[in-house]
């Protein structure tokens, strides 16, 4: 929470011309409201346990506004059951749609540095987000969990991770879940510190990101 106050003050201005910009580029809010879901942790009986929630996510708009969400949701079921786009080697089962229609000019470059991504600080310093954790979910995603799938909300939900470091959406659906579970078993502060210093180089080179 000290971290994501200081990286706000720093970064204020840098939000307001985002938005702003957002505002010229195209009709609609600044900024994007979605429910997600992630887990929060809770101590009872001095034992611990993970408690699933859904919370408003903050992200910079990079869509056009009021998009409809029924193409996104067809793909993560195909990505959930296997199916659907593939790499260019030919069996990888990718994260993210390509070259979406629904992004706009200014959206792909918002995605391309991971600038949208800025405003999760905000759900940070709320206590529904950390800096480093499992990427929290869409409800309509969650909904395609298997109890495989349940192990990566054993930590709270965080802006960069393992999964973002590693690739992004170049990596197939299996990789994603074997990162998140990565994390969740071996979370420590060093761990999180280093996530944090392989973020920067990973977002300036702007691998994996679509």
């Amino acid at each position: 929470m000290l971290v994501a106050t200081i990286l706000l003050l720093i970064t204020f201005p840098l939000l307001i011309v985002i938005a702003v910009l957002i505002k010229l580029n195209s009709s609609g809010p600044a900024i994007f409201v979605q429910q997600r879901v992630g887990a929060r942790r809770r101590k009872r009986h001095g034992e611990i346990s993970w408690e699933i929630q859904s919370f408003p996510f903050y992200k910079f708009r990079s869509m056009f506004s009021n998009v409809d969400s029924v193409p996104h949701q067809k793909y993560l079921r195909d990505f959930y059951q296997g199916k659907g786009a593939v790499t260019n080697g030919g069996a990888a089962i990718i994260f993210k749609l390509k070259n979406d229609p629904r992004v706009t000019r200014l959206g792909r470059i918002l995605r391309k540095t991971s600038l949208d991504e800025l405003p999760q600080l905000v759900n940070v310093l709320k206590g529904e987000m950390s800096l480093v954790g499992p990427r929290p979910v869409p409800e309509y995603e969650f909904a395609h969990y298997r109890k495989a799938h349940y192990e990566r909300l054993a930590a709270l939900p965080g802006i960069t991770g393992i999964w973002q470091i590693r690739g992004r959406c170049r990596v197939t659906s299996k990789e994603m879940l074997r990162m998140d579970v990565e994390y969740v078993r071996r979370a420590s502060l060093w761990l999180d510190l280093k996530i944090l210093l392989l973020t920067l180089p990973a977002v300036i080179s702007g691998r994996g990101a679509e």
